[in-house]
C-alpha cells in the first residue's frame, strides 16, 4: 500500500474530536475560583470623561476589583505580584498612559514600520460607542453586571463624525490630537507616467463605488482568561490567531517584558480576521492584576463582539480608466477613502494590501492609487477575510464591466485582452508571477455556467422576473512578502514505533491547517495519516514561533517550514538506518513505514526497528527530531474568478443567485474536500456581503442599530444557492508541494460578479454594496423602472 496523501481528500485530523463535542475550546477550560471580568462601554460616540465614580460598585458585594483610568497606574507588578522586581512602566510613564497598537503584525525592528500605537487599556476619552471606559471584577456575572450599573460617569459630549467626509471637513475636531485631519495615512504608489497614458487612450472612463461595514459573526465570541502563575508570569488563554503577537502586545500595553507573559491557544472557533487583533486580552491580563493575579475570565457578548471587536473597512472608490477601442487598458487611476473608524487597528496597511494585491491582476503602463485612511467615530475596523480586496475588486472589476458595456466589448474578453501572464515581475514588490491560470480558470467558469447559451437566452429580456449573468476576477498573494516578515516553525519529534509529533505555532481556526500539515509530513515520511499526531494547541512557551494565522500564509509560509522539518527527519532516519546496515544513506529511501533501496523499492528495514534502535542503542542512541524554523522571502500570486447567474424581481428589488461557480489557480491542491469547503465558505461570505449584510449606525450620534444575530442580515441556508467549486492545478515552483494560497481568494470575486449578473438582468448599475432588497427597490424606482 502506498502512502500518497497529498492531493487526496483524506479526513480532517480534528474531525472526530470537534463533530463529538472532545475538542475544547478556551470557555471549556476554568481556573479554580475563576473570577468574572465585565466592561463599562461609553454610551457615546466622542466624549470626555469629566468625572467618574466607583464608589457604590466597590461597595457592592462580590465585587473584587473596579478599574478605571486612574486606577491602572496603580496595577503595579511588581506589588500586585510579591517577588517581582520589575514593574509595570517607568516611574515617568504610566500604564494609563502607555499606548500601544493591536494589530496582529509581526514586530518590525524598523520605528516607522510598526503599527500606529493609539490605544490605551482604558480610556477618559470615548471615541465610538462601545469604547472602555471602566472594567469590574467580581464573583460572578450577575455581580458584575449590577456593579457596571452603578457606576457613576459625567461625560463632555464632543462633536461626533460618522462619516469620512465630515472627518475630512475643515476644522473638524480631532478623534487623535496626534492625527492632523483624522488622517491616519494617505501613502500610496504610482507606477509609470498616468497623464501620458490617460492622453494616449481612446476613452477615459470614470466611475465611483462604496462598500459598506460588516462584522466577521464567527461563531466563538472574544473570550479569555488570565491569571499569574507560580512562577509569577502572566497566562493568558484566548481565542485567538496570534498567539506570539498576543504575547508581545499585552507587554507592551503593561510597560513589562516580553518574557513575562505566557499566551495559550486551543480550539477556536472561528476568526475570520478579527481575531488577527489584540482586542481584550491586555485589559484581561490587567484585571488579573488588579486582584493579585488571581484567574479572571472575560468574555463579549454577541452585541459587545459586533462593535467592541473589528469590522470590515468601508471604503469609498473613484476610478479613471484610460482604454483603447481594442479593449486594451493603457492606465488606470484610483482614488480610495478608508473608514477605520476610532483605533488605527490594522489601518491604512488594509487600503495598501487592497491596492498591492490589485496591482497583479492588469499590469498597465501606469498605475496611480491613492488611498487615504480616516479616523470616525464609528466601530474599529480591522482585519476581515480579504484584507482589502474584496472593496477593491468589487470596485475595479463593476468599473470594468461598466467600461465593457459602454463601449460594446465583450466583459470576458476585455478581461483576458488585459490580465497578467506568466514572467511578469511586479515593479514594486519584485515579485514574480511564476504560475498563472487565470485565462484557463475564466475559460472553465465560462462551461461551467453554460454561458453562451444563456447569454443569447436572456437577450432582450422583458417582465417581472429578468435573469442575467456576470463576471469578476480577482488576483491575491500568499503571505505578506515583501511588506512584512514570514517567519514559521515547526517541531518534529519520532516516537518509538514510527509515528511523529508534529508541532506548529501556525494556528488552525477552522480552515483545516493542520490536517494539511499532516499530509505534506505523511507524504515525505512514507507513513500513514493516523501515524501523524498533530498537537493544535499553541502555547508561548512551547510551541516555534509562528506569526500567526492571517494573509492566506499559512498552506503556503507555514507548510514550507514544516516540509523542512519532514525532510530533515527523513534524512536522519535514512542516516541511521545507514549505520544499522552499511548501505550509503544516498541509496535509501522511505516508503510504505519502511527504509527501501531508492532504486527497487525492496525493503531494508521497517521504520519501527530504525525508530526503537534511535532511542534504545546503547552506544548510538539519539531519539529523531527536527525543529527548524523557515524565513520565506518569496511569495506566489494565485488567481481565480466567478461567474453568476442571477434573477431579479423588478417589483420587489428582490435578487435571487440561481447558480454561481468560483474557480481557483491556487497551485496545487493538498485536500481537494478541504478545498472546497473554504470555497463554499468564502462565497457564503461574499454572497451576504453582496446582498444583505451592513453594519448599521445612527448618523447623528453614531449608536449602532443592529449589532445582534437578529437585526443583522446573515444569509440564511435559504439564502445560499448550491456553490460550484473548481479547480486549475498548475503547481507553483516557490510553494511547498506546488501550493499557493486560498484561504481568503474565495471572498474576493462573488460580490461584484453578482453586481454585473444584476446589470446584466436589468441594465442599471449599483455602485454600493450590499444590494438589498429596498435598495435595489429604490433605485429601480429611480430610475423610472417601476
Amino acid at each position: 500500500m502506498a502512502y500518497t496523501v497529498v492531493g487526496k481528500s483524506v479526513r480532517r485530523v480534528d474531525a472526530v474530536a470537534k463533530v463529538t463535542g472532545k475538542a475544547k475550546y478556551t470557555d471549556d477550560f476554568a481556573e479554580r475560583n475563576m473570577l468574572v471580568g465585565k466592561i463599562l462601554h461609553s454610551p457615546y460616540a466622542h466624549a470626555l470623561v469629566k468625572s467618574i465614580d466607583v464608589s457604590k460598585a466597590k461597595a457592592l458585594p462580590g465585587v473584587e476589583a473596579v478599574l478605571t483610568y486612574k486606577d491602572l497606574p496603580d496595577i503595579r507588578y511588581a506589588t500586585a505580584i510579591p517577588g517581582i522586581i520589575e514593574a509595570i512602566a517607568t516611574d515617568d510613564v504610566t500604564v494609563a498612559e502607555l499606548k500601544y497598537g493591536t494589530a496582529g503584525h509581526p514586530y518590525s525592528l524598523e520605528e516607522s514600520h510598526r503599527d500606529k500605537e493609539d490605544r490605551n487599556i482604558l480610556t477618559q476619552k470615548a471615541r465610538f460607542v462601545g469604547d472602555n471606559i471602566a472594567a469590574v471584577v467580581a464573583t460572578d456575572e450577575l455581580t458584575a453586571s449590577k456593579a457596571l450599573k452603578l457606576i457613576e460617569v459625567e461625560y463632555e459630549l464632543l462633536e461626533v463624525l460618522t462619516s469620512t467626509d465630515a472627518a475630512l471637513k475643515e476644522g473638524a475636531p480631532l478623534i487623535h490630537d496626534d492625527c492632523e485631519g483624522n488622517i491616519l495615512s494617505a501613502k500610496g504608489y504610482e507606477i509609470g507616467n498616468l497623464e501620458e497614458a490617460l492622453q494616449e487612450s481612446d476613452h477615459v472612463i470614470e466611475g465611483e463605488y462604496e462598500t459598506s461595514i460588516v462584522q466577521h459573526c464567527h461563531l466563538e465570541n472574544q473570550v479569555s482568561h488570565a491569571y499569574v502563575d507560580s512562577d509569577r508570569r502572566i497566562v493568558i488563554m484566548t481565542s485567538t490567531q496570534i498567539p506570539h503577537i498576543v504575547r508581545r502586545i499585552v507587554a507592551q500595553s503593561l510597560g513589562i517584558s516580553w518574557g513575562r507573559v505566557r499566551v495559550i491557544k486551543p480550539y477556536i472557533g472561528g476568526g475570520f480576521g478579527n481575531k488577527q487583533d489584540v482586542c481584550i486580552e491586555p485589559l484581561n491580563a490587567a484585571m488579573s492584576l488588579a486582584v493579585g493575579g488571581r484567574p479572571v475570565r472575560l468574555e463579549l457578548s454577541r452585541e459587545e463582539s459586533m462593535i467592541d471587536t473589528r469590522t470590515r473597512h468601508a471604503f469609498k472608490f473613484k476610478i479613471r480608466t484610460g482604454i483603447n477601442n481594442d479593449g486594451k487598458i493603457n492606465g488606470i487611476h484610483i482614488s480610495a477613502v478608508s473608514n477605520t473608524g476610532a483605533y488605527a487597528s490594522h489601518g491604512h496597511s488594509i487600503a495598501s494590501s487592497g491596492g498591492g494585491k490589485f496591482r497583479y491582476l492588469y499590469p498597465t503602463k501606469a498605475l496611480k492609487y491613492d488611498p487615504i485612511t480616516v479616523y470616525t467615530n464609528l466601530p474599529v475596523a480591522g482585519a476581515m477575510r480579504g484584507y482589502g480586496t474584496p472593496q477593491i475588486f468589487f470596485a475595479f472589476e463593476s468599473h470594468i464591466e461598466d467600461i465593457a458595456k459602454q463601449l460594446n466589448l465583450d466583459p470576458i474578453e476585455i478581461r483576458k485582452k488585459n490580465v497578467v501572464k506568466e514572467g511578469h515581475v511586479d515593479p514594486l514588490s519584485k515579485n514574480t508571477i511564476r504560475s498563472c491560470s487565470i485565462r484557463e480558470c475564466i475559460d472553465k467558469g465560462r462551461e461551467l455556467i453554460k454561458w453562451d447559451a444563456k447569454k443569447a437566452l436572456y437577450k432582450d429580456q422583458t417582465g417581472d422576473i429578468r435573469r442575467g449573468l456576470g463576471m469578476a476576477c480577482f488576483s491575491y498573494a500568499s503571505g505578506t512578502y515583501p511588506v512584512a516578515l514570514e517567519l514559521a516553525g515547526a517541531r518534529i519529534v519520532m516516537n518509538q514505533d514510527g509515528s511523529v509529533q508534529l508541532q506548529l505555532g501556525a494556528t488552525e481556526i477552522g480552515q483545516g491547517s493542520d490536517t494539511v500539515f499532516a499530509q505534506m509530513v505523511a507524504e515525505v515520511l512514507g507513513i500513514p495519516m493516523y501515524m501523524v499526531h498533530v498537537i493544535s494547541t499553541q502555547d508561548t512557551d512551547i510551541t516555534p514561533f509562528d506569526t500567526g494565522s492571517y494573509a492566506s500564509r499559512q498552506t503556503y509560509v507555514s507548510g514550507m517550514a514544516v516540509e523542512k522539518a519532514a525532510l530533515e527527519v527523513k534524512t536522519k532516519v535514512l542516516a541511521f538506518a545507514s549505520s544499522m546496515t552499511d548501505v550509503p544513506a544516498h541509496l535509501l529511501d522511505l516508503k510504505e513505514q519502511a527504509v527501501v533501496f531508492k532504486d527497487s523499492g525492496e525493503k531494508v528495514l521497517g521504520l519501527e526497528v530504525v525508530a526503537m534502535q534511535s532511542y534504545y542503542d546503547r552506544v548510538n542512541a539519539q531519539p529523531i527530531t527536527s525543529d527548524v524554523s523557515n524565513n520565506a522571502r518569496i511569495n506566489a500570486i494565485p488567481f481565480g474568478v466567478t461567474f453568476a447567474e442571477v434573477e431579479v424581481d423588478m417589483k420587489t428589488g428582490k435578487i435571487k443567485i440561481l447558480e454561481i461557480y468560483n474557480v481557483h489557480d491556487s497551485g496545487k491542491i493538498v485536500n481537494p474536500l478541504l478545498a472546497e469547503g473554504q470555497v463554499h465558505g468564502g462565497v457564503s461570505m461574499a454572497i451576504g456581503y453582496a446582498l444583505s449584510e451592513q453594519l448599521l449606525f445612527d448618523e447623528k450620534t453614531g449608536k449602532p442599530l443592529n449589532n445582534n444575530l437578529l437585526d443583522y442580515k446573515l444569509p440564511t441556508i435559504m439564502d445560499t444557492p448550491d456553490i460550484g467549486a473548481a479547480f486549475v492545478e498548475k503547481e507553483d515552483p516557490t510553494g511547498p508541494f506546488g501550493v499557493k494560497s486560498l484561504g481568503e481568494p474565495p471572498i474576493v470575486s462573488p460580490a461584484p460578479a453578482i453586481r454585473n449578473a444584476v446589470l446584466d438582468a436589468t441594465e442599471v448599475a449599483f455602485n454600493r454594496i450590499p444590494m438589498n432588497p429596498q435598495r435595489v427597490f429604490e433605485k429601480f424606482k429611480e430610475k423610472g423602472l417601476i
